[in-house]
């Protein structure tokens, strides 16, 4: 991969988790896998909003997704990607 396909790769990303509900999903995931349900819990907000918050987030590459039976859990799905989530809760999520 060249330095501008890491470069466009970096922005889609950073764009896609510069959403306050897409960075609160990530916060609240940081390296653990999380069920959609729990993340709905933690975040305060409708299942729908969340799944569309969850989709363009798994759309950019950022999660990965696990189903098990008729529960769907999701998780970063790029080391990268969980160390520079590591480095925003360290900075934004932690009080």
């Amino acid at each position: 991969m060249s330095q501008d396909e890491d470069i466009e790769r970096a922005s889609r990303s950073l764009k896609a988790m510069s959403h306050p509900l897409r960075l609160k999903i990530l916060c609240i995931l940081g390296d653990r896998e999380v069920s959609v349900q729990e993340i709905v819990d933690q975040v305060g907000t409708s299942q729908s909003n969340i799944s569309q918050h969850l989709g363009i987030l798994r759309d950019k590459g950022i999660l990965a997704t696990r189903k098990d039976a008729n529960r769907v859990y999701y998780r970063v799905g790029d080391s990268r990607t969980l160390r520079l989530i590591g480095m925003m809760q360290d900075v934004f999520c932690r009080s």
